[in-house]
């Protein structure tokens, strides 16, 4: 089976990692679908997300990563995945990701979607609340990859 986990990853957090090597050992290929949307402004550049997503996941097997635009379900459909996965940190996330389950599930005529809870180790962990963390001059080392916490206090200055 072939599993789609979709995303901005806007970074990649330790909670996406978590996640992934989660559901590494049920699905025989996971992609890692990064979702290049020209309307959302976004921190980092696509090309270094899915590099900093790649060194992430280094030494991880059945994992690909790549890039798409458009709805979800269509790009899942185009790569012959059975399932796309989502990750649940709160019951907040739960109401908005139910209801994209239904409409995916609706528009795909029956692809499925897996929730996977978050470790709680993580469940506070959001790319928003990264940026934000940086911004006002705080520390996330614990909260990302290194590739990333390098990424981001070398190349991108968010505290503007």
């Amino acid at each position: 089976m072939k599993a789609l986990y979709p995303g901005s990853f806007d970074p990649i957090t330790n909670g996406h990692l978590d996640v992934i090597k989660r559901i590494t050992p049920i699905f025989g290929e996971v992609i890692i679908a990064v979702l290049n949307n020209n309307e959302k402004s976004n921190t980092i550049p696509l090309k270094d997300r899915l590099e900093l997503i790649k060194e992430s996941t280094k030494g991880m097997k059945n994992i690909s990563v790549e890039s798409f635009t458009g709805l979800t379900v269509v790009y899942a459909k185009s790569r012959n995945a059975n399932v796309i996965v989502r990750g649940l940190r709160a019951p907040s996330d739960f109401e908005y990701e139910l209801e994209m389950s239904q409409i995916n599930y609706f528009l795909s005529n029956g692809l499925e979607t897996l929730f996977i809870m978050t470790n709680p180790a993580y469940s506070f962990i959001r790319s928003s609340r990264v940026k934000e963390v940086i911004e006002l001059g705080g520390d996330v080392k614990e909260l990302v990859p290194t590739p990333v916490y390098k990424y981001l206090y070398e190349k991108i200055d968010l505290k503007k």
